[in-house]
């Protein structure tokens, strides 16, 4: 799976070089985004980390990737690593403020990622309208089996994993053919900003995701498109460039 980001060549540079002409990498903005999220108090201290690959998966990047920015993160004491049975990774205790707050500082501009979730929101609204006049039974049952996943999700990577496959699976729906690349383009470059949420945040956002499948099983193309409008126009107000801002 690609990131969209620069994958780093060769050896990565130490932490706290910036990247130059203030371009970052695949690994510095994993950095970021996890700092980010505990910075906003979305990570706590003590707070256990998805497994490596699952951080890959979660976050839409490479395993590598994953593994050099966790290695990175563990050698600034952002996150600390411990064996055993109940080992893993876990957000330390204190993380050092100073290294938190320089890390965040490499987060997209705030109006790019706005101009993003208008990018989604037209795709989404697009392929949504479609849906409910072209989805079969079979899409609909798999949609609906999508939002169960989302519904047990332990953690925010497993919750990340299916919203993906369902927002996707939406748009595959729709049976507009080359179209879908539109909205999957729009899609994978706003989920390269997806930082961590507390699993039970997420799956109030799943509510939608429900009503959703509901309406377009009733062919209810107005309220199908209204629930997915509001879903992804509300991101203008959840995403950590906003809480940030409010903070």
């Amino acid at each position: 799976m690609t990131d969209g980001l620069r994958e780093p060549v060769g050896a990565a540079p130490p932490s706290h070089v910036p990247p130059a002409h203030g371009r970052r990498s695949a690994i510095d903005a994993v950095r970021a985004r996890i700092a980010a999220s505990i910075s906003l108090g979305l990570l706590q201290p003590g707070e256990r980390l998805p497994d490596q690959n699952d951080i890959a998966l979660g976050l839409s990047v490479s395993p590598m990737t994953a593994r050099r920015a966790m290695a990175s993160l563990a050698e600034e004491g952002i996150v600390v690593r411990r064996r055993g049975r109940d080992g893993g990774t876990f957000v330390a205790a204190d993380p050092p403020a100073a290294a938190i707050e320089r890390l965040s500082l490499g987060l997209p501009d705030a109006a790019a990622v706005h101009d993003l979730v208008d990018r989604r929101l037209l795709a989404e609204c697009a392929v949504t309208h479609f849906a409910a006049v072209n989805a079969t039974e079979d899409e609909l049952e798999a949609l609906e089996a999508l939002t169960q996943r989302m519904a047990t999700a332990t953690n925010w990577s497993e919750y990340h994993q299916a919203d993906d496959e369902f927002h996707r699976s939406v748009a595959a729906a729709s049976h507009l053919g080359a179209a879908t690349a539109m909205h999957s383009a729009a899609l994978g470059e706003l989920y390269e900003h997806f930082v961590p949420y507390p699993i039970d945040a997420l799956h109030r956002a799943n509510g939608d995701h429900v009503a959703l499948v509901a309406a377009l099983r009733r062919r209810d193309v107005v309220r199908a498109v209204a629930i997915a409008h509001a879903h992804v126009d509300s991101l203008h107000s959840t995403m950590f460039m906003e809480l940030a801002h409010r903070a």
